[in-house]
């Protein structure tokens, strides 16, 4: 008797097993699940956790990962708007937005959707550079560069068309690496060595030319000073001669005047220093301390 319920109690933990991997499947965190009935779509399950299922070949359940993936292109040629070939490597994020058209399109082959996605990339990458000039991508100056504009163009140019054909949705896109052919590099290399040289000559000239403003301006400054010099030499040396002949005009008139100031100066050009002196006070201009004495006496 208790062989006999030992073996109903395994047999039915067996039945419950198999009835669970049936008619029951778990949806992961990381995982959106599409199930079908006999072929056609039924619903879409997103949110985590134990569903029911009616066992194959009634229904079926497709998993896919709804996380962001990554997609790389490798190193293709294009042309840029002026003519100028380049070679770029784009990269791609996208997700799952509708996993019934995913279904649909591609069966739930992630590999066939992205070579799909991969044929958008290339046609909206070629488009959005061949309006863009070659300046935009490879430049010197830092400012000319458009690599911005030109990621969120090539992610405008496919996310309508991802999202409704394919129901795959492009987060963003990006330019990974440029190259440029091997017969383009020497010519793309003088040209930003030209640039380069361009450059400096500009500020070289507007540094010549600033130099040239100062040294003007510091010649200009210096005449004005030299001029005011000469003309404030010429007003004292006026002056001076003028003084000169209105003194010459008074010795003229008054002779005994000049010879007593010639005198005064001589004298005390004389008794400048403290020196002893022997002389004839009769003699000029000795003279005039005896006529002091004797003024004094009076």
């Amino acid at each position: 008797m208790n062989k006999q319920k030992i073996s109903f109690l395994i047999g039915l933990i067996l039945l419950l097993i198999f009835a669970s991997i049936l008619f029951i499947f778990q949806v992961r965190q990381s995982e959106v699940a599409v199930v079908t009935t006999f072929g056609s779509y039924s619903r879409t399950i997103e949110d985590a956790g134990l569903r029911f299922k009616w066992p194959w070949p009634i229904q079926k359940v497709y998993r896919f990962d709804n996380r962001l993936q990554n997609f790389e292109r490798k190193f293709e040629q294009t042309t840029t708007g002026d003519a100028k070939p380049l070679i770029i490597e784009v990269y791609v994020g996208w997700q799952i937005s509708n996993p019934k058209i995913f279904l649909e399109r591609f069966n739930g082959d992630i590999t066939k959707a992205e070579q799909n996605l991969e044929s958008l990339v290339r046609d909206a990458k070629n488009s959005v550079i061949g309006q863009h000039p070659f300046r935009d991508l490879i430049s010197p100056r830092e400012e000319d560069l458009k690599f911005n504009d030109i990621e969120e163009e090539i992610v405008a140019a496919i996310q309508t068309e991802a999202k409704d054909d394919y129901g795959m949705e492009v987060v963003f896109a990006g330019i990974k690496q440029l190259g440029l052919p091997e017969s383009n590099t020497q010519k793309v290399f003088e040209r930003m060595r030209a640039d380069r040289q361009r450059l400096v000559k500009q500020f070289q000239g507007e540094g010549e030319s600033r130099a040239m403003e100062i040294r003007s301006k510091a010649e200009a400054e210096s005449t004005r000073i030299l001029n005011e010099a000469k003309a404030q030499a010429i007003k004292i040396e006026g002056k001076a001669e003028a003084q000169a002949n209105e003194y010459y005009k008074v010795f003229q008139e008054n002779p005994d005047l000049a010879e007593l100031l010639l005198g005064l100066e001589a004298l005390e050009a004389a008794t400048k220093d403290k020196t002893t002196i022997v002389a004839d006070p009769s003699t000029p201009p000795f003279n005039l301390f005896q006529e002091g004495v004797k003024e004094l006496n009076r």
